[in-house]
């Protein structure tokens, strides 16, 4: 008797301390083909070539339902204790950083930065989980109803972790947002289990990035020269792997190509957190691979550039900054 009680006693405790966990950041977007298919689109040159991308700051200000669907997906996502980042708020943020950002340029070239309108986005909101949001209100007689595919995506990789689609039904006086709060209400909570499944695999096992280390031609150096890391002699591209072994979580990390001018690693589990001047502190790409630059320079004396190619990419070339 006294151990069922213990045994009831650990299982409720487990329940709330699960109830407590840290749940993933959320943002909510329309999709791409939402944007596309209603004229809300931008162009941008992209290394020559014409690339055309949703342009979410005009959708906001001219498609009234979009902006009450939106508000309506925040808050039944909050309601279900989901932290939420604010499209409106972020595009925001972002003319702000752009217009800062204008004018910085590289020390060594004179290079701008180059990002895409999705991942500058991404990268300032610092969402783990995006909810890319595509609806469409149909007719039927006086009656409308609601068509939706709802997916969350990583925000690092771009990969599906949940989804759900389907239709609500038809009304002859409900709103848009009540139409898809019918609509999706019944697929919340399978949806949202998906949701921190995924986020409990990155806490377990590390959020996934990509890094592709690469040398400046003029440098004289390359990945197969030799140097001493404290640890001896060796071939750079060696001190790079057993840095990754030694910092990814559980060594987890994929050298799908390494040539002696780059080495491209895939798969790379970095920590969600770690802990800086005994506070926990978020990690991403940046500062991660800021790292293995740090480590380079102090124990190599290898100067290094680290570009950003969106929030789950990060180059660093080596010979110069």
């Amino acid at each position: 008797m006294k151990r069922a009680i213990i045994t009831t006693i650990l299982i409720v405790i487990s329940i709330a301390a699960f109830g407590q966990a840290k749940k993933p950041t959320i943002m909510v977007i329309p999709s791409d083909q939402y944007c596309l298919s209603r004229g809300f689109k931008m162009s941008f040159s992209n290394q020559g070539m014409t690339t055309t991308l949703p342009d979410y700051r005009a959708a906001m200000q001219n498609d009234p339902n979009l902006r009450l669907v939106i508000t309506k997906m925040g808050q039944m996502m909050a309601e279900r204790g989901f932290p939420l980042k604010d499209l409106e708020a972020e595009m925001k943020n972002l003319m702000q950083e752009a217009a800062e950002s204008a004018m910085l340029t590289s020390s060594s070239s004179g290079s701008e930065m180059a990002e895409s309108p999705i991942d500058a986005l991404k990268r300032v909101a610092k969402a783990d989980i995006v909810l890319d949001l595509d609806f469409d209100i149909k007719l039927q007689g006086p009656s409308r109803y609601i068509v939706f595919n709802l997916r969350g995506l990583d925000a690092y990789t771009s990969k599906q972790v949940s989804g759900v689609a389907g239709a609500g039904k038809p009304s002859t006086s409900a709103t848009p947002e009540i139409l898809l709060e019918e609509a999706v209400l019944s697929h919340m909570d399978g949806f949202n289990a998906g949701l921190m499944r995924h986020f409990d695999d990155l806490f377990e096992n590390g959020r996934e990035v990509k890094v592709l280390v690469k040398v400046f031609n003029n440098w004289g150096e390359n990945l197969e020269s030799e140097f001493d890391d404290g640890a001896g002699t060796r071939e750079l591209s060696f001190i790079i792997e057993d840095w990754f072994a030694d910092n990814c979580v559980k060594g987890r990390f994929n050298l799908s190509d390494a040539t002696e001018n780059q080495m491209r690693l895939e798969q790379v589990r970095i920590p969600v957190m770690k802990l800086m001047g005994g506070r926990e502190r978020a990690v991403d790409t940046r500062s991660f691979v800021s790292d293995l630059r740090k480590h380079l320079t102090d124990r190599c004396q290898i100067q290094s550039k680290l570009y950003l190619k969106g929030l789950g990419e990060a180059w660093l070339i080596l010979g110069e900054k």
